[in-house]
């Protein structure tokens, strides 16, 4: 019997482009032991080339596959069949697609919503928590409904930030305080996120965070353990054991999370029964929120002087690069990494099978 054929989608239109080329990177080597790679790199322009040299990924350039474009096409007729551009000659049927794309056009919902139109099976999650997770301001507001801790924040938009900043600043100021964090609602691996202790690392912060995204989060400042989490599944999902991250940076910037190895891992966390406990039900209370699949990394912060636990995000498509502690976590619970992405693809066709219970006419 032929092995299935997986498409990894990588790159794309985001900021964290080349962070999504490491990830995919080590996802095809591991995907190779069980099934067929079919690489498929999105230039930052959006178009698509494959299939991709799987050792060419951490380096991929849309000029060397300017003769290799490629598209799939919305219809369930296609049957994730992969076309030759611009004439459309089918060159590769694919079995399920793994986007393992980081921010915007590609862990928002938008690739999603495309591959739920095209009937194929997916890894991660659906339109629906895709677009939750990607969007800061949108995901807390669940979280809020849902009861679980947060840590304050304020969003913006940034024609507020923009026309009204001296009154952003003022509401910030009065409601926050220093320090805060100011970030892209959308984006994600820290890109566009900074620390301000007062108001002209305030005002810089804010128009940093605006080139981003049109919205615009600011947190609290607390003083805090940085904790993560794995959740692996679909309707019965589980979660890893903590793990605990100490950044080389005053924060887990991009820097220390992609360039400096100099931040310390510990897996497992050095934490209670009881807070490992109450960490693993807040991950699966959030993840089941947004209606999340396949996979996620949930991070909290442990406040210090009172050891109060906070959620801080959900990552949809958490990184798979070397040093990710999404692959980590579970690799100290005896999942390796091969075996990881074959549970992944393997959810993806239990989600797709799941889809098709569902009856698409009424006949009154």
């Amino acid at each position: 019997m032929p092995r299935l054929k997986v498409a990894v989608l990588f790159g794309g239109r985001s900021g964290e482009h080349e962070v999504s080329r490491n990830s995919a990177f080590s996802v095809a080597k591991a995907l190779t032991g069980s099934f067929e790679v079919f690489p498929v790199g999105i230039a930052k322009d959006g178009q698509w080339c494959g299939p991709v040299k799987i050792d060419e990924i951490p380096v991929f350039t849309p000029e060397k596959y300017e003769k290799k474009a490629v598209t799939i096409l919305p219809n369930p007729q296609s049957g994730g069949t992969i076309y030759s551009l611009p004439d459309l000659e089918p060159i590769s049927r694919v079995h399920v697609f793994f986007p393992v794309l980081h921010g915007t056009f590609g862990e928002d919902g938008t690739v999603q919503g495309l591959l739920e139109m095209a009937e194929v099976p997916y890894v991660g999650g659906g339109v629906l928590a895709s677009a939750l997770g990607m969007d800061k301001l949108m995901m807390k507001a669940v979280f809020a409904h849902a009861g679980l801790p947060q840590v304050p924040y304020i969003g913006f938009l940034r024609k507020e930030i923009r026309e009204r900043r001296e009154e952003v600043i003022d509401k910030i100021e009065n409601g926050l305080g220093y320090p805060c964090f100011v970030k892209p609602a959308n984006l994600g691996s820290s890109v566009g996120i900074s620390k301000a202790k007062n108001r002209n690392e305030l005002d810089r912060a804010l128009v940093l965070a605006a080139q981003y995204d049109r919205k615009v989060i600011v947190e609290k400042g607390v003083n805090a353990r940085e904790i993560e989490i794995s959740v692996l599944g679909n309707e019965d999902p589980l979660a890893s054991i903590p793990g605990e991250i100490v950044p080389c940076n005053e924060f887990y910037d991009y820097n220390a999370k992609y360039v400096d190895d100099r931040s310390e891992l510990h897996i497992p966390a050095r934490l209670s029964d009881d807070q490992v406990k109450m960490i693993q039900e807040i991950a699966l209370a959030a993840y089941k929120a947004i209606d999340c699949a396949g996979l996620a990394r949930i991070d909290f912060f442990i406040v210090k002087d009172t050891g109060q636990i906070l959620i801080n995000e959900i990552n949809t498509m958490p990184g798979f690069t070397s040093i990710s502690m999404y692959p980590k976590m579970w690799e100290h619970a005896g999942i390796p990494m091969g075996e990881l992405v074959k549970r992944l693809v393997e959810l993806a066709l239990e989600r797709r099978e799941e889809a098709k219970l569902s009856v698409r006419t009424y006949t009154g």
